[in-house]
């Protein structure tokens, strides 16, 4: 989906991005020049930063091995 139409920045971009390790909108704002324009994609960036960071999160949990 495209988040900001400006710039032709997609989910997808912001997604390989946090795995390149953005973690903040500036980081973002920076790399891929999200709200640069107009600044109407701001709040759906940050929906898409914040899912991929949970996404990213949640398979980098460390997985513990039962010992006995």
């Amino acid at each position: 989906m495209y988040v900001c139409v400006y710039q032709g920045i997609t989910d997808r971009h912001i997604e390989k991005a946090v795995s390149e390790g953005a973690k903040h909108l500036n980081d973002l704002r920076s790399s891929l020049q999200v709200g640069t324009v107009c600044g109407r994609c701001k709040h759906c960036a940050h929906k898409c930063l914040s899912e991929s960071l949970q996404t990213k999160e949640a398979n980098c949990s460390p997985v513990y091995a039962a010992t006995a």
